[in-house]
């Protein structure tokens, strides 16, 4: 499959509107509103009474999901429009419209989910279990299961409304703020500094040269510190934010909202981050090894994604797609041809440039309706892991697109599933298709570095957002409090081993998720560690493992993840099955160390 160059990569919004000043999305807009009306006059009262029948209560069911359609397709479009550019002023101002629109459904409409807390277990059991109600089940477990944590509907609505001037508003300033930053720098080949994207200058932390690397990546963290003043803010409130909320609501535990959306044990993650934590050894193992492929007497936390081949190569982006969607056709044909559509059909855009969201990622918009997919593409082999990280999101959101809208969006913890899964497929096509040894070294280095990132680090973000919401609990933090913390948690897993350059205490200012989603980095832990018990089962099961694949994919959101994974063996409670997972990257290790030692010999 060939395709355009990066730069003409771009979305196609036209099939949500075509453009900001489409008139249908204002005709979608008061829409909505209006349909928002006309369910509180027809349900208002009704839901959690003696009338309620499982026939009226499926059709309202039915009524309150083809709400959730109609304001989702203009506030998703904004949110797409302002990511892709928000140095436009139309766009930020069109998302602050949405989300004022989305926040006034959300008022009219919350007293069904209040009313659906509230009904008696011996109306309910009756109302679930009848054909017309139970494809609603999960959701509607999901929804009553934060019923003691609930407050009434004033309050509710009240809460709702002054996030629009909270908690929202400090989300936006932080977007608007970090990706609008501009970094001068001299970049190795120019003649003269320029201005440079964040994304361009975090892609260097790759390059060859050790000053290089060093450079690129303090100018960036500078930056941010100069924004210290407002970034600090940001995280204050933010914390501030949550902990008032847990307290008002009685939350036993800071991460319970986080714990309930996804499904998840409070033991069962506090279990796998600390097997995790005990693994921190097999990381500095890593390290050391890579300090001796480097020959750096200390290496530096710059280091860490050092390229150990003499020369780094560069993909372009016809070369990174098609290794991916080979990659998946050798796994499952179906899948490839899934990704084939989504470039085809202008859902991928690729290029870095100004006013565009930092990093990547894939967003789904509902059952029906193909995903989108922003990425950051530089050319380096972690942004062709990167590409089969998102498109594996893509895959698993149009696979579970055969679920009802309440059960499209997986859980949290099985969200990173099928784009890791992704990942693993092309290093080992990559490893097995390699003749070379120095560029297997190189592939293996990669893949190990990733898992890394995304367990043992993902587990440093995880410590250091539960130690700063505690410390804002006692009171208000400065930029130093911050600062510390962050580089208290990532001396536990740096060791002794690695060196963190000055700036590096900035690390956590950038850092979106804590500012989008609290305590999100775990579930990057547990779908990796899944993923590699997944992947050991697919080698040794072969094709047939496939269809239980796919059917892991398609759930969605509609089964417990413990539940769903169960049939295949595995055993979410058990401090085990998280070992397992860092079995396969001792192997890793172990094949690496082979390499270096094979290397040095001249075998």
């Amino acid at each position: 499959m060939m395709s355009p160059s990066v730069d003409k990569i771009n979305w196609d919004l036209t099939p949500l509107y075509v453009d900001s000043s489409d008139q249908s999305l204002q005709a979608d807009l008061a829409a909505a509103r209006g349909a928002a009306e006309q369910f509180r006059a027809s349900y208002y009262g009704h839901i959690n009474s003696t009338e309620i029948n499982p026939k009226r209560f499926s059709k309202a069911l039915h009524e309150y999901e083809v709400l959730q359609l109609k304001i989702l397709r203009p506030y998703l479009y904004a949110q797409l429009l302002f990511y892709a550019n928000s140095s436009e002023p139309e766009h930020p101002r069109l998302l602050a419209q949405v989300r004022e629109a989305w926040q006034k459904i959300h008022e009219e409409t919350l007293f069904f989910e209040l009313e659906i807390l509230a009904l008696d277990d011996n109306d309910y059991t009756p109302l679930v279990m009848d054909a017309a109600v139970s494809p609603y089940s999960h959701y509607l477990t999901t929804v009553r299961a934060h019923a003691p944590y609930t407050l009434g509907e004033s309050v509710e609505q009240a809460l709702k409304r002054k996030d629009l001037s909270g908690k929202d508003a400090v989300v936006q300033l932080f977007d608007e703020l970090t990706t609008g930053l501009t970094f001068r720098f001299h970049f190795p080949g120019e003649e003269e500094e320029r201005e440079a994207t964040g994304e361009e200058l975090l892609s260097l932390i790759y390059h060859q040269d050790r000053d290089v690397r060093e450079s690129a990546f303090a100018t960036f963290l500078d930056k941010h510190a100069e924004q210290s003043l407002v970034l600090t803010s940001c995280f204050n409130n933010i914390l501030l934010d949550h902990g008032k909320e847990a307290e008002l609501r009685n939350y036993p535990d800071l991460m319970t909202p986080t714990h309930l959306s996804s499904e998840t044990a409070p033991e069962m993650v506090e279990k796998m981050l600390a097997v995790t934590e005990a693994h921190y050894p097999l990381a500095q193992e890593y390290f050391e090894l890579k300090r001796q492929l480097l020959g750096y007497k200390k290496l530096k936390n710059t280091d860490l994604y050092a390229p150990v081949a003499k020369e780094t190569r560069k993909y372009s982006f016809t070369e990174a797609l098609e290794l991916v969607v080979n990659a998946f056709r050798t796994f499952d044909p179906g899948m490839a041809e899934i990704v084939e559509r989504l470039v085809e059909t202008g859902r991928l855009d690729a290029a870095p440039r100004v006013g565009k969201s930092g990093g990547a990622f894939c967003m789904g918009l509902y059952p029906g309706a193909d995903p989108y997919v922003l990425l950051n593409f530089t050319g380096t082999l972690r942004d062709v892991s990167t590409l089969a990280h998102e498109l594996g999101h893509a895959v698993h959101y149009v696979l579970s697109g055969e679920q009802n809208f309440f059960h499209y969006h997986a859980p949290l913890p099985l969200a990173e599933t099928a784009s890791v899964f992704g990942e693993m497929l092309l290093t080992r096509t990559l490893l097995d298709q390699e003749p070379d040894r120095q560029t297997r070294i190189a592939l293996l280095c990669a893949k190990i570095e990733d898992i890394i990132a995304t367990t043992f680090r993902q587990t440093v973000l995880t410590r250091f957002e539960q130690a700063a919401h505690a410390r804002r609990g006692e009171g208000l933090l400065a930029a130093d409090d911050l600062c510390e913390l962050w580089l208290a948690e990532n001396a536990r897993l740096l060791g002794d081993h690695v060196e963190m350059i000055p700036a590096y205490r900035w690390g956590w200012s950038y850092i979106s998720h804590f500012i989008h989603a609290r305590f999100y980095c775990y579930s990057y832990v547990f779908g990796e560690l899944l993923v590699l018990s997944l992947y050991q089962k697919y080698r040794s099961e072969g094709s047939s493992f496939v269809p239980a694949y796919r059917e892991l994919l398609r759930a969605g959101g509609s089964v417990r993840p413990d539940t769903l994974v169960k049939p295949m063996g595995i055993d979410l409670a058990s401090a085990d099955f998280w070992a397992q997972g860092y079995g396969l990257v001792r192997e890793l290790i172990e094949e690496l160390r082979l390499l270096i030692v094979e290397e040095r010999r001249g075998v």
